[in-house]
């Protein structure tokens, strides 16, 4: 039914973001063993989300727009425009979502999205596999595209692949604590909150998988695709995560947290890249 190339992408993807969902459950499982105390909460949660920041911001650059661009002269055509082209798209994609799908941020009292009879903690959720949904597609992209190289570009892209999905892992752990924590203080218990977030991160190996079964068909738009990927991911960054990471009177942690993210996946990237 599938080639061997795809088979191996496919093993590859599954892999890579079966191991990013596994460090958003261990990340949500966070919940059961912290205090009680609501600020230790809070000051927690502000690291965790600028340190996920930090990563998908690096990631954005080095596993994604740069391969983007690579690609994009590889095939002829001038580097900047999918990469600029795909990256808008992107951020039109997110702003389009987070218009329409109901969500609500932690520490938020109104909901964002089309007006909806879902439950708050039900929205908290929603708001995480938001963030999700690029962040599997990005992996898969990089695992379909080293399936599809052969040789020394082939392990390049295979390293970026790796990097990419070890990178979103470390970010999706505090990802994961940054859902169950807030649904915790709105009243799940223990169990019920680290169930929710662990569940939140499922649509990563879901996409990650079905943009490997499309990549026979969007191998042409592979660059667009990248960058596609990269401006949902900034958008995130900039419209959620790094508001949150600093909101109340712990900014400086958020901003450590960032720093700190961004320098391990740009390692990360450039070593096994």
């Amino acid at each position: 039914m599938f080639d061997q190339q795809t088979l191996q992408a496919l093993a590859w993807a599954a892999l890579g973001c079966g191991f990013t969902w596994l460090m958003t459950t261990a990340g949500s499982a966070v919940v059961l063993f912290t205090s009680n105390d609501p600020e230790k909460g809070r000051l927690t949660h502000h690291i965790f989300l600028g340190f996920a920041a930090g990563v998908m911001i690096a990631a954005s650059v080095w596993s994604l727009l740069n391969p983007a661009i690579e690609q994009a002269e590889e095939l002829g055509q001038i580097g900047w425009i999918p990469a600029a082209g795909g990256f808008l798209l992107g951020v039109a994609f997110l702003i389009a979502l987070d218009t329409l799908l109901p969500h609500l941020h932690a520490e938020e009292r109104d909901p964002e999205g089309l007006p909806s009879s879902w439950k708050r903690t039900t929205l908290l959720v929603s708001a995480v596999t938001l963030h999700n949904i690029p962040e599997g597609m990005s992996v898969g992209l990089l695992f379909a595209m080293a399936s599809q190289a052969s040789g020394a570009a082939g392990e390049a892209y295979l390293g970026m692949a790796f990097a990419l999905a070890i990178g979103i892992g470390l970010q999706n752990f505090p990802e994961g604590a940054a859902i169950s924590l807030p649904l915790r203080r709105e009243g799940f218990s223990r169990v019920k909150a680290f169930a929710a977030g662990s569940l939140s991160g499922i649509v990563e190996p879901i996409f990650g998988i079905l943009v490997v079964l499309a990549s026979g068909w969007i191998a042409p738009f592979m660059p667009w695709l990248l960058a596609f990927a990269a401006g949902a991911m900034i958008y995130v960054v900039v419209e959620e995560l790094i508001p949150e990471a600093h909101l109340g009177e712990h900014s400086n942690v958020g901003t450590l947290g960032v720093i700190a993210g961004f320098t391990i996946m740009m390692v990360l990237d450039v070593a096994l890249g």
